[in-house]
């Protein structure tokens, strides 16, 4: 077995993304971030993805607090966007951009790949349904991969890190269907920007719209509750 470090949210991309990780024979580290976010009930989920998925996984709990910059509507004040076309989510950089998120963790990621130690770091980074996103971009993740092999110490010394984004070119709908060949139950998951007060996915943020498109487009009931639809 091979480690690898897997940067698990608790939504449905990297839930698919770690087993994707399980069933190329990786031995999976999970790592999900506390970092002042409005959906913080997703490292629950995250919790029971991980072991769901890999019940043998390695899964810590990281806490950040990325609210002393705010800037987003994950983070700060800003209202979260709601009832906004397909079309609309991807008209450019949403106020759901949390300023150098990916960029932060991947640099936990790193830490933790060089004491494990692991060669392979996965994030469910993806250009079509979040392509307003600077840091989920291929061109960001091939710099970072970069800047990887120049930073730890066991790559100037011989052994390459990469930075692998399996879910990089696919939509929502093929997501779910690389998720459901793999059996990821998706009542696992959570993928709302914006719960209700009883942590209830809202039925109308971009994160919410997308999914629900995508399990509507396969002619499939999405399984997690939903306070509306």
């Amino acid at each position: 077995m091979k480690n690898a470090i897997v940067l698990l949210s608790g939504g449905l991309d990297s839930s698919t993304m770690l087993a994707i990780v399980k069933e190329k024979g990786y031995d999976p580290y999970c790592i999900s971030f506390d970092y002042g976010q409005k959906q913080s009930i997703e490292l629950q989920f995250a919790k029971k993805a991980a072991y769901a998925i890999a019940p043998k996984a390695i899964h810590l709990i990281v806490k950040i607090d990325l609210k002393i910059f705010g800037k987003s509507a994950i983070t700060g004040d800003i209202e979260v966007p709601k009832h906004r076309t397909e079309a609309e989510i991807l008209s450019g950089i949403p106020v759901t951009y949390v300023p150098a998120r990916n960029t932060i963790f991947l640099s936990y990621a790193l830490a933790y790949a060089e004491v494990l130690p692991a060669n392979d770091i996965f994030i469910g980074a993806n250009i079509l349904d979040y392509s307003g996103y600077p840091d989920c971009r291929p061109a960001y993740i091939e710099a970072y991969n970069t800047l990887a092999n120049l930073a730890l110490s066991r790559a100037v010394q011989g052994e390459k890190i990469t930075i692998h984004t399996p879910l990089l070119q696919l939509n929502k709908t093929q997501i779910i269907e690389e998720g459901l060949r793999l059996g990821v139950d998706y009542s696992n998951t959570f993928s709302c920007y914006s719960p209700s007060i009883d942590d209830h996915a809202c039925g109308g943020c971009d994160a919410c719209t997308l999914r629900l498109n995508a399990f509507k487009s396969m002619k499939l009931e999405d399984p997690i509750t939903y306070s509306r639809r």
